[in-house]
Formats: structure tokens, sequence, C-alpha cells
């Protein structure tokens, strides 16, 4: 019996993501070229990998034995190769980042500037993608290190199986109209505003309800944006108050909002996460740490070079 180890890739694609058209897409190979890879393997190992009596596709119980195995295979590669890696001076190889837009337009694209003369072997490849989709990606392959926020005045999510390592720890603040008639000094002072709010699932939305939990009052929520940029917008036209992190500011134009002394209403926490190694060294891959390593060297140069926060309560710079 001989078997392409090949094909095994296949086989697991197809057992991770629950189907041939999926893994298709992941492998960038067509549904019909994923069903004659399939064959083959049965061809070669003489018996039925997938069942197809039913409309949705799905593994025999060989097919499931055959996955377990081709899954190690795949994790034994992944560590010959972080291996093999520490013999070579030079790193490369491709690395999928996903980020949402803040952190795409302050962070990654410096870093990619870093990383092109430093490891121009590497090739990153960046996607706008977060939530749930985004940690369902990292955990099938599909991407290599996602960048999460997540606020930190509430318990970190439990995550088995992948690893996070903070980046920043980005204090929130509250914004106003630039005409707003008076300075709020306390939460507590905008429980009759109007919230610009963010999703609930995102960290400055979780903020905004934990803020008025603590406060006592009920958010009047009249927009609920997902993005910063639409959000300020918002609030400089005087349609309301956001809670936003310090990093949204960085490229506010003066006089645009007003930042209130408002203090104590917590931060986000941005995280790089990965997978964890299953195998012996549980290391991380050497790709995807200098990748990491050049996203919090451009988060240190971004924030040196401009602090838009020197001056509380006084207009954005």
């Amino acid at each position: 019996m001989e078997i392409d180890p090949r094909r095994l890739r296949v086989l697991h694609e197809v057992a991770r993501r629950g189907g041939v058209m999926r893994a298709a897409e992941a492998l960038h190979l067509t549904a019909s070229a994923v069903s004659q890879q399939l064959a083959q393997l049965e061809r070669e190992v003489g018996l039925a990998l997938i069942d197809r009596s039913q409309r949705r596709v799905s593994l025999t119980p060989a097919g499931r034995v055959l996955a377990g195995y081709a899954e190690r295979v795949e994790e034994e590669l992944a560590e010959a190769k972080r291996e093999l890696t520490h013999f070579s001076e030079r790193l490369a190889g491709p690395v999928t980042i996903a980020a949402f837009s803040t952190v795409i337009t302050h962070l990654l694209v410096p870093a990619l500037r870093s990383l092109a003369v430093r490891h121009p072997q590497i090739t990153p490849v960046i996607q706008e993608t977060y939530g749930a989709s985004a940690l369902r990606e990292l955990r099938l392959g599909g991407v290599d290190v996602l960048i999460t926020e997540r606020d930190a005045g509430l318990p970190a999510p439990a995550r088995p199986s992948l690893t996070s390592r903070t980046l920043h720890i980005d204090e929130y603040r509250i914004v106003v109209p630039p005409d707003w008639p008076a300075m709020p000094r306390t939460v507590a002072d905008l429980a009759g505003a109007p919230w610009v709010a963010g999703l609930p699932e995102q960290a400055c939305g979780q903020a905004l309800e934990r803020l008025a939990a603590l406060h006592g009052f009920e958010p009047r929520r009249v927009h609920v944006i997902e993005e910063f940029p639409p959000t300020l917008a918002l609030v400089a036209a005087g349609h309301g108050v956001a809670i936003v992190p310090e990093l949204a500011l960085l490229d506010v134009p003066e006089g645009f909002v007003r930042v209130s002394e408002i203090g104590e209403i917590g931060a986000r926490g941005l995280d790089a996460v990965t997978r964890v190694s299953r195998t012996r060294s549980g290391e991380p891959d050497p790709v995807q740490a200098v990748v990491i390593a050049a996203i919090e060297e451009a988060l240190v140069d971004h924030l040196r070079a401009a602090d838009p926060l020197e001056e509380p309560g006084e207009p954005v710079a």
C-alpha cells in the first residue's frame, strides 16, 4: 500500500472543514480536483474513505481513522519546518495575518515595511477579518497570526488550542463633539447623552455596557457603528458621544472632536493569537515570531511619533 502524503492533506482539509467545497477553497483547488484526489486516495488504500450516500459528504470510519493520521503528518511536517528554520539565518515563506482596520492601518502597514527590509523572503498576506469567523480560520490553518481586541475590564476569553501574546493596552477615551456645551467630568454626567456605540461583540461596545452598569444607567444608543472613522465623524457632527481607544485617535485632525478628562474607564487589550503546537517543541513558528516582533516594533515607533493626547481635555491634535 503506497499512500501519497499530498492526498492525505486533501483528506485532512475535508475532515477539518466539513466538506469538499470548503476544502477546495482552502487548498486553492476546484471541487472536482479535490474529489479526484480523494478517489485516488481510496484506490491507494483499497477502502472507501468518503460516505457518498448522503447529500453532504462525510467520512467513513476508515476515513476518520486515516484523517487522524493525516493530521499528525501535517503537524510533524510543520514541526520539521520549525526545526529546520533554526539552521538557516534567512526566514522564508508565506504568513497570513488577520486583523481589523485600525491595526492594519497603524501597525501592519509599517510592520510590512520592516519585514520587507529585514526578511524579504517572508511573504505576508493581510486579511481584514475578526471575531468568531477569524478564530475559526486560525484554528483551521487559514490564518497564521490573528490580532484581536478585548475589553481589558472583562475576563480574558478561554481559547483552547490557541495562545495569546499581549501587544498593547490601548486606553479608552470618551470623545464629545467639538461644540459640546459643557465638558463631562464623570461617566455619570453622560447618563442621558446620545451614544455612538460599538457593536455588542466589540471591545468598545462591551466597555460602554460595563461602564453603564457600573454607574447605574441604560445608555441611549442612537447609532451602532463598527468602525472608528464613521464613529468619530458622527461625534464630530454632534450626533452623540463615544468611547474610542487612543489608537483610533492618532490621525484625527485638530479640533475634529474633543477628548474628555474622564479617567478610569479602562482599556482594550490588543493580542496576537496563534495556534499552539501539539508536537515536540511547543515553540512558536519562527516566521510568526518575527512577524509579531515587527508589529510590536511598529507599535512602539508609531506611538512615539504621534501623540495626539498630550493635553487631556483639549481638542485632538
